[in-house]
């Protein structure tokens, strides 16, 4: 699987590198400008970017914008942001096209390396590496409106953990309830957001967050 990397901090670019290609991965590229980052994506056509949302030559959104215009010019480039913040209005914005291969991990909030590693072959493959407090971030900056705001608080929890990426089954085992309980409670979120259901969980949970984004 075929890597860039968009990091502008010496040790952490090399650290990724190195934990990387221990897991396989191939780095076609570790850059540390906004520059370098987005003809890096667009030259090399990588199955999965990391990308730092600050990064020279301004240290202020350099990152997400290389990745939003690769993303303009290659529409479902896979990205994962690794930052130390959460951007919501860019975070809305990386997800709002819904063509899938997203994610937004914060760094101190990566634990381990199979975590990691996990959530960038699941954006590699399309889907989506979410967590949670970027997810409560946005569902929160969303809950005047509306349409969210007909969510029940169970439904609530249901729909940050589908922004994680989780199934059905792995949302009945954090929240203690049957499969057939959260199939019911995602069967009325779609009701109540006007989305209609997909079998394809990456897909109906970038139609979730493409709705958030655009409300």
């Amino acid at each position: 699987m075929r890597v860039v990397i968009g990091e502008d901090l010496y040790l952490l670019r090399e650290g990724l590198v190195h934990l990387l290609r221990a897991h396989g991965f191939t780095i076609v590229a570790a850059v540390e400008s906004g520059p370098e980052l987005l003809k890096a994506m667009l030259d090399e056509r990588p199955d999965v970017s990391i990308v730092d949302v600050r990064l020279p030559p301004t240290f202020t959104d350099e990152g997400l914008q290389a990745a939003l215009e690769a993303r303009r010019k290659v529409p479902g480039l896979p990205v994962l942001v690794l930052s130390q913040h959460v951007e919501q209005l860019y975070a809305r914005e990386l997800l709002a096209d819904g063509s899938g291969g997203v994610g937004y991990l914060l760094k101190d909030r990566v634990f381990n390396a199979d975590q990691f590693v996990d959530a960038l072959r699941r954006v590699a493959e399309g889907g989506t590496a979410m967590d949670p407090e970027v997810i409560a971030k946005l569902l929160a900056s969303n809950a005047r409106n509306e349409p969210l705001g007909r969510l029940t608080p169970r439904e609530r929890e249901v729909l940050s953990l589908m922004a994680e990426g989780r199934s059905n089954a792995a949302i009945a085992q954090r929240l203690f309830l049957s499969e057939s309980a959260v199939g019911k409670h995602t069967a009325n979120i779609f009701a109540k957001l006007d989305l209609a259901p997909s079998d394809d969980d990456n897909r109906r949970v970038l139609a979730v967050l493409a709705y958030l984004n655009a409300s």
